[in-house]
């Protein structure tokens, strides 16, 4: 712990800055650096790596001291905000020089992980939302994400299982909610989020109303359909009351408040999307659906794509509208060639056009916005060429901003630097004052050494010459023999033994333009940068849809680039209840498979009236798991508008897609593998649809072989006959015995991915077949992975055994049989067929015991030592 502060004048000023942010590092700047102290000195000495000094502070006493230099910032904060700290930044507000006491500083800035705008701790490719909820009455919850980077802001309610699959969904980089409120907080959506507690007061109706309506400048919420929706207002206005706290005031792109529609969007649970990997891989190596299908160029689009497989579409209309852009561009690959190029010189206009509301665009980056806008120009004509209805409404609503482009061109050099108090950002001939500067700073000698050519001409004093001192700056120096040659409106300024020294009204203006020449440019290119941030401020809307609708274009493209590059067909969406998949294929695995090999694809269908449970049984590694996740994925690809890896597909809509696969427990919560298995199944079963999607892999596994097939058995039944919901299901299991349920309900159909016995081996067909099987070949897939063969042989045994038994009398009888008869687990060392125990073996039997010295016993020993280590 580090010691209290004595408070000095500079120490006392810290201590007040710290106190208006007590829970964030302070960044103090003094001089050329920012400075921490005492704790915070501490914390970030570990997480920068910097060194951790002393300083004294009072009598016999110091302080922890941390910094670097005030131009590292840029490497520095991002640490800093990565490892879940909030950082205070305070400046120096004058300049020192022009300090007659204790420099003046101020927060400027308080960055935290859900408030930045900086580059460096920005992921391009995804958004980086602040979120906010709100728990009201009632069991209603609301929630909101803002995500300051774009402007985007969205704000929905609903109770607790929809707002946590919102906060899973959006993945909100920090999370606010009332201070009260962190044990119901933590007993609903976990502690996987950084999060931070705002007062009570903050959480009212009116107060987040009146913040709303201050900030959008508008009498009501009607126009952003939250009007009936106070616990999304709430959790909206808390946002915008923290932006204030953490001094993000110049707010202007955050346009609008979008309500999330619940009614649009596939349900998709944290566990779906974990378990079908949607976004990220679950092992390590492995790839996920987003990295297969993500070929998009900017930012923009890569940000929409994300949330788009996130939020698949439940309507037939906006789906047939994707997919009719993606089989344009499929179609046209002469638009593509027009497009693509222009959409790798876009870069990310829409966090450039927030950097604009912010006050933080830099010259080089005000140069890239200009770059966008003039690749808005072929596209928006592609689009409106096109016979596409969808293409043509995205090229009518595409603004190509020319006057402001135009400015841009005309105002900032091509080269502009990424600081604007370095200068060199204006055109010439933008303005006279500003070219006049640049010519008597950059040609200053030249220019009097013109004007003394000029005046000996204009006098016929050939020895005149143009000199400055610090007294009186610039004059023209006439030696005394000349002196009657000079004009009536010199003035004589100096005498000296041999020579007069005279000043001109010129000479003075140009005294006073260059003297101050270098600062009067700065200020001036620094005073004509900002007027055109100023006029660039007033197309933030139109520049904010730009983004929107490059972003939709460069994701429609992406799915054409993996449609032509896997062989994608277009999928038939349509509201029937049946999902007919004719030879689908696994869109990630299918990428991975080794060289020479290709993945064997497979047919699907089911409907609520004929087909609605498939059971699937089979051996282990046969790909009954890969099965019912690619039916899901091409249906969920489907509903993106995306194109999907199958021969052909009918689509019914699917209104919520539900996963129960693999295996997993949470020791922190004091969850076992089985409970959480229960808990999962047990969501799924209390949310059924007739439009539901169900995947269970090996359900009931995690107990007793009987009471797994019991569970097993009663949920299968509970889906068939469900009263409304007739969901369809796609059911995995290695229990046979569920086979029987074929014969006595009608809509559940057996089915097994087949394999073939040749010599003893097992060979993988992974071709789905009608019809159940028996067997799981479980003791072949341990023989492939390695299990030393004296337990696969053992296995093979005990295997034998229990099938020959009467299955009828239960497991009782078969397992003691075993257990009496253990003599047989304890094989002889000698009948091992293992290559290093026989050589060991040998070597034992070759000794002769009986005339062994010592030594040589310890010889042997540590040369059956070398087998067995192999060193």
């Amino acid at each position: 712990m580090a010691k209290e502060i004595v408070e000095t004048p500079l120490m006392k000023q810290y201590i007040e800055m710290k106190a208006q942010h007590p829970d964030a590092i302070l960044l103090f700047r003094v001089g050329d650096f920012y400075e921490t102290f005492s704790d915070d000195a501490i914390v970030a000495s570990e997480i920068l790596g910097i060194t951790l000094t002393r300083r004294a502070n009072g009598a016999a006493q110091y302080v922890e001291l941390a910094g670097f230099p005030h131009h590292a910032l840029d490497t520095y904060l991002p640490k800093l905000v990565r490892a879940g700290k909030r950082v205070a930044i305070c400046e120096q507000l004058e300049d020192p020089k022009l300090a007659k006491k204790l420099v003046k500083r101020g927060i400027t800035e308080l960055v935290t992980p859900g408030v930045s705008i900086n580059d460096n701790i920005l992921d391009h490719k995804e958004n980086n939302f602040l979120g906010g909820v709100h728990f009201g009455k009632n069991n209603k919850v609301g929630v909101a994400f803002l995500d300051i980077s774009t402007g985007e802001f969205l704000a929905a309610e609903g109770d607790y299982d929809y707002v946590d699959k919102l906060l899973g969904n959006f993945a909100p980089k920090e999370v606010l909610f009332e201070r009260t409120k962190r044990k119901l907080f933590e007993e609903h959506f976990g502690n996987r989020f950084f999060t931070f507690e705002l007062d009570d007061w903050v959480y009212t109706e009116d107060a987040a109303r009146d913040r709303l309506l201050r900030h959008f400048e508008t009498k009501n919420l009607k126009g952003f359909g939250v009007h009936n929706m106070p616990c999304a207002i709430i959790a909206a206005g808390s946002l915008l009351h923290y932006l204030d706290i953490t001094q993000h005031t110049h707010i202007a792109h955050i346009t609008s408040l979008a309500r999330i529609e619940e009614e649009r969007y596939v349900r998709l649970d944290k566990f779906t999307v974990r378990s079908l990997e949607l976004l990220a891989p679950m092992n390590e190596g492995g790839k996920s659906l987003l990295d297969v299908i993500d070929r998009t160029v900017t930012p923009m689009g890569a940000r929409m794509l994300r949330r788009w497989i996130i939020f698949p579409l439940k309507d037939v209309k906006p789906i047939e509208d994707r997919l009719n852009g993606v089989e344009f561009f499929f179609r046209h690959p002469e638009a593509r060639e027009v497009i693509d190029p222009q959409l790798d010189t876009i870069g990310d206009m829409e966090r450039l056009i927030s950097k604009v509301a912010v006050g933080r665009i830099s010259p080089r980056e005000v140069v890239q916005l200009k770059v966008a806008l003039q690749a808005i120009e072929p596209i928006k004509a592609v689009c409106e060429q096109s016979d596409e209805p969808v293409l043509q409404r995205i090229g009518e609503q595409l603004n190509c901003c020319a006057s402001i482009r135009d400015r841009i061109e005309r105002e900032i050099v091509p080269d502009a630097p990424n600081l604007a108090n370095r200068g060199g950002i204006i055109r010439k001939g933008v303005n006279a004052e500003l070219d006049d500067l640049r010519e008597i700073s950059s040609s200053g000698k030249d220019y009097l050494l013109h004007v003394q050519q000029r005046e000996s001409d204009r006098t016929g004093i050939p020895s005149l010459k143009v000199g400055y001192n610090n007294v009186f700056g610039y004059y023209i120096e006439v030696r005394n023999t000349h002196k009657d040659k000079v004009p009536a409106d010199w003035v004589r300024k100096q005498t000296l033994v041999s020579a007069e020294r005279y000043i001109t009204q010129e000479l003075k203006e140009y005294e006073e333009k260059i003297l101050g020449a270098e600062e009067k440019i700065l200020s001036l290119e620094t005073q004509l940068f900002n007027d055109l941030i100023l006029a660039l401020t007033e197309y933030i809307p139109a520049i904010q849809l730009d983004s929107t609708l490059i972003a939709r274009l460069d994701c429609l493209l992406s799915f054409v680039k993996s449609a032509v590059e896997n062989r994608y067909i277009r999928p038939e969406i349509n509201d029937s209840l049946t999902i007919d998949i004719k030879e689908g294929r696994h869109p990630v695995i299918e990428k991975q498979m080794p060289p020479g090999e290709s993945y064997i694809s497979n047919s699907v269908e089911l409907d609520n009236d004929r087909q609605q449970i498939m059971m699937i049984t089979g051996p282990n590694m046969a790909g009954k798991s890969a099965l019912l996740r690619q039916t899901a994925l091409i249906v969920l690809m489907a509903q993106i508008g995306s194109f999907v890896p199958a021969e052909a597909a009918s689509i019914g809509i699917v209104d919520k897609i539900f996963t129960r696969v693999g295996a997993s427990d949470n020791i922190s919560l004091g969850e076992s593998t089985f409970m959480v298995e229960m808990t999962e199944a047990a969501d799924i079963l209390n949310n059924l649809s007739e439009r539901s999607l169900v995947l269970f892999d090996e359900l009931g596994r995690g107990t007793s072989t009987y009471d797994g097939i019991s569970i097993a058995w009663a949920i299968v039944e509970h889906i068939h006959e469900h009263p409304k919901a007739r969901a369809k299901t796609l059911f995995a299991t290695h229990y046979h015995e569920l086979n029987e349920m074929e014969r006595t309900y009608k809509r559940i159909v057996n089915y097994n991915v087949s394999v073939k016995e040749i010599d003893n081996k097992v060979i993988f067909l992974r071709k789905l077949v009608r019809g159940g099987s028996e067997h799981s070949f479980g003791i072949h897939v341990a023989k492939l992975a390695g299990m030393p063969q004296s337990i696969v042989k053992r296995a093979t045994q005990i295997l034998k055994q229990l099938e020959s038994e009467n299955r009828q009398t239960g497991m009782a009888k078969p397992t003691a049989e075993i257990a009496s008869s253990r003599g047989g687990v304890q094989l002889s060392f000698f009948q091992l067929d293992d290559p290093v125990l026989s050589q060991v073996r040998d070597e034992i039997l070759r000794a002769d015991i009986n005339n062994l010295t010592p030594v040589e016993a310890l010889n042997k020993l540590n040369e059956i030592k070398k087998i067995i280590t192999g060193k």
